[in-house]
């Protein structure tokens, strides 16, 4: 039968978050529905509640973790009472090739986001973690590894599939120098995974203050925005996590020939010289958040190699404090909920 949730919602655009409560439909035979524990707090949510909000009203959060309190008759990788996970996408087509490749996030139909999204199976819309229940296929549901704090593991499931993901694609490890642009929610999770990945790992930020942070979290070396020594043509690899637009030529200039500036943080626009790239035959590429095979290796990873988010936790009586504070860009690093206090 369905079940009645309480949420918290964007009851309209740029609206304050309320509690809410809706029903939530029945579970699918694959579905799995679990009991909300943590759930991060995501620079997405902000859009969702503002810019990008199509549906109202809107509960936000795609970085969660919970235990299982029921499963459909066909779940087969879950059982009630286990820990998990669930990221920014809940449904995809699963027949295209990226899908088959667990690409899910890449879906050539659509990859069903986990709020905000109409249901492909006609139950509605979609509702995510600011909640204490959330239901979701079995396949986008993650068994979150032995060791790992769960209220520190909860960005991994969008902040750091967005680092992990590209970090791997670009093959990162032993012999390689890799760039962290921006050393924030993404960019502090990108120094973890790049270093444990075994590359020489380089942080760029505009704040001083960050430099002996940069190294804490793993960086062998910081370069602060407008140094006189910039490196020129030593990278091999550049993920930017800066959503705001930005000077990208010197971080281009930075890379050696054949090497790629991987934009993660999504400016509204590019601002760089195309010369940059034509000499030393650089590219510029963008990337999200992993789909169910990266995450789940993500995951595997963090575990094995102690790697979880620095957070504030928050209760839900602090949730606008919070989106307020992420908008000032006054966090440290990631904001999590605990839905429980």
């Amino acid at each position: 039968m369905p079940v009645t949730v309480n949420a918290f919602a964007a009851l309209e655009r740029d609206a304050q978050i309320t509690p809410w409560r809706y029903e939530q439909r029945d579970a699918r035979p694959h579905d799995v529905r679990v009991d909300v524990l943590y759930c991060g707090i995501c620079h997405t949510d902000l859009h969702h509640i503002g810019p990008w909000g199509r549906h109202f009203p809107v509960v936000p959060g795609h970085e969660m973790v919970g235990r299982v309190i029921e499963t459909g008759p066909a779940v087969t990788a879950h059982a009630v009472g286990d820990l998990v996970a669930i990221g920014p996408v809940v449904d995809s087509c699963r027949t295209c090739p990226p899908c088959l490749a667990g690409d899910e996030t890449l879906c050539l139909t659509v990859a069903t986001s986990t709020y905000g999204a109409e249901d492909r199976h006609g139950d509605g819309i979609t509702r995510g973690g600011y909640a204490d229940r959330v239901v979701a296929d079995e396949r986008f549901v993650y068994r979150l590894p032995d060791g790992l704090d769960p209220a520190a593991a909860a960005p991994l499931l969008c902040a750091g599939s967005t680092v992990f993901a590209p970090l791997r694609h670009w093959a990162a490890g032993p012999g390689t120098t890799v760039g962290i642009v921006g050393i924030g929610g993404l960019g502090h999770l990108g120094v973890k995974f790049a270093r444990a990945l075994g590359a020489h790992v380089v942080a760029f930020t505009t704040s001083a203050a960050k430099a002996e942070d940069a190294r804490r979290l793993g960086a062998h070396e910081v370069v602060l925005a407008g140094d006189a020594a910039q490196p020129v043509n030593r990278l091999d690899l550049i993920i930017d996590t800066v959503p705001a637009v930005h000077p990208m030529t010197p971080l281009v200039q930075a890379l050696r020939t054949d090497g790629t500036l991987v934009t993660v943080g999504l400016p509204a626009t590019l601002d760089v010289a195309p010369f940059a790239l034509a000499v030393g035959r650089k590219s510029i590429a963008g990337a999200g958040a992993g789909g169910t095979r990266d995450t789940r290796e993500m995951l595997e990873f963090a575990a094995a190699h102690g790697i979880t988010a620095d957070i504030e936790l928050l209760g839900t009586a602090d949730i606008d404090t919070g989106l307020r504070r992420l908008a000032a860009n006054d966090v440290k690093y990631r904001f999590v909920i605990d839905l429980k206090r």
